[in-house]
């Protein structure tokens, strides 16, 4: 099991990417990709700190364990979702770098 100081530096690591993240937005005048990266890491960021209270909650006698096996799921599909999405972005990048000029 992950300890709490583990999870503690992954999610200040995660929030430390999320603020430097900022791009600005294109030329479309939509959300750049920046601030769409932001927006999911911090997602993903509070996803953990939920599941993280819900566990404390649980250990304090406070809450369900349905609640605590919930918060903790949602957490782990959303950290496979952005390590999934790292991976294809990378594996653009790769592929860009390849192309001959």
């Amino acid at each position: 099991m992950t300890s709490p100081l583990a999870a503690a530096n992954a999610y200040s690591s995660l929030a430390r990417i999320a603020s430097g993240a900022g791009v600005s937005p294109g030329e479309g005048g939509g959300e750049g990709f920046g601030a769409m990266l932001k927006d999911a890491l911090g997602s993903v960021v509070e996803s953990g700190r939920m599941a993280d209270t819900q566990s404390q909650n649980m250990a304090a006698g406070k809450a369900n364990i349905v609640d605590v096996v919930t918060a903790v799921s949602e957490t782990e599909v959303a950290v496979s979702a952005l390590v999934s999405v790292r991976d294809k972005v990378i594996q653009a990048y790769e592929e860009i770098m390849r192309m001959p000029i």
